[in-house]
């Protein structure tokens, strides 16, 4: 689990393929502190498990699945990425809870400058947007971000200059793929909506049924 508050931005030093994965080699700083095999390190917002370390560098193998859903398979030598080691118990949550598995690629429509501000215009697939509300929370590369506004394709966010200068973002361009997830709570909400049961008397038989306003005054909620 992660707060979506970058760290640092580390180098890639190599991305060498296999025949359906790919290893990662980071050049870090920060977070190599008490690092440790099998440590989770967020990188562009995807979760990975740290495979091996050495001074100023750590490995991480990603699948298949991960290439095929996520930019890291476009990354090149030199490329800087956002990282963000593990969330401790106890530790503040400035960001919000991002777990670091990504629901889709967004591509930068726009990039505009409003006084201290960058305004980034993303268009996502339907797989960010249903999770995508007004003021409500994303995760892109990794970054925790609130959400200015949205149509029914994209959606706006604002970095201030801490952030721009603290993570990739501020050197993105339109064109350029970023990876996304939506709000985790969102998606207990929408689990909830579409597949609340209950058992029927006896029958033991599970009844599907969503919210609505008669299950919520039932329930004393209205």
């Amino acid at each position: 689990m992660f707060t979506g508050l970058i760290e640092e931005k580390g180098h890639l030093i190599s991305l060498r393929r296999g025949a359906d994965s790919a290893r990662l080699k980071i050049k870090a700083g920060l977070v190599m502190d008490g690092m440790r095999i099998g440590d989770s390190i967020a990188v562009n917002g995807v979760c990975l498990t740290v495979t091996a370390y050495d001074i100023g560098a750590f490995t991480a193998d990603v699948m298949a699945e991960t290439l095929a859903k996520t930019n890291l398979g476009a990354l090149q030598s030199g490329d800087r990425v956002n990282l963000e080691r593990a969330l401790r118990l106890g530790d503040r949550l400035g960001g919000h809870l991002v777990s670091g598995h990504i629901d889709g690629v967004g591509t930068i429509s726009k990039v505009e400058k409003h006084d201290i501000a960058i305004l980034i215009t993303i268009a996502a697939p339907a797989s960010v947007m249903r999770y995508i509300i007004k003021k409500g929370s994303v995760a892109v590369d990794g970054t925790s971000l609130t959400v200015v506004d949205h149509n029914d394709e994209s959606f706006r966010v604002s970095l201030i200059p801490h952030t721009a200068h603290a993570t990739v973002l501020g050197g993105k361009k339109p064109g350029d793929q970023v990876n996304l997830e939506g709000d985790m709570i969102g998606k207990y909400v929408e689990r909830w909506m579409g597949v609340a049961g209950r058992k029927e008397n006896e029958s033991e038989k599970t009844t599907q049924r969503g919210i609505t306003a008669d299950l919520l005054a039932e329930h004393g909620f209205i």
